[in-house]
């Protein structure tokens, strides 16, 4: 069961890593959800920035050493999204720019939906 719920976690995980880049798309179906995705690219930048490690991931580890498995070991959640989420090699330089793609992705989402939305009606 603690092997099911880590792999969950990954899942998560990755969907929250998703929703924080391209959730702005789904801004432009249901505006209110701006109130959830500023925080999450706030939150997912800032863990870039500062070198933070995301809740997720010891929680993570936790359930894979609860199942008495290696974390990272074996499956295919493990084998295939863990080096999405957690690139091997990456560095302070490179999570830096991450953050930074992410903020500017989402501010050029922003800036077209608003001029979207304030668009002068053709006559």
């Amino acid at each position: 069961m603690h092997l099911l719920l880590a792999e969950l976690i990954v899942v998560l995980h990755l969907l929250f890593i998703v929703f924080a880049l391209f959730g702005g798309f789904l801004v432009i179906k249901w505006p209110r959800l701006v109130w959830l995705h500023i925080p999450v690219v706030v939150w997912g930048a800032l863990t870039e920035f500062l070198g933070l490690i995301c809740p997720l991931t010891p929680l993570e580890i936790w359930l894979r050493q609860q199942a008495g498995a290696d974390p990272y070991q074996e499956g295919f959640i493990s084998h295939y999204l863990v080096p999405l989420i957690y690139p091997p090699g990456l560095t302070s330089g490179m999570q830096w720019l991450l953050g930074g793609g992410l903020v500017i992705f989402n501010i050029l989402i922003y800036a077209w939906l608003f001029t979207r939305k304030h668009k002068p009606a053709k006559k």
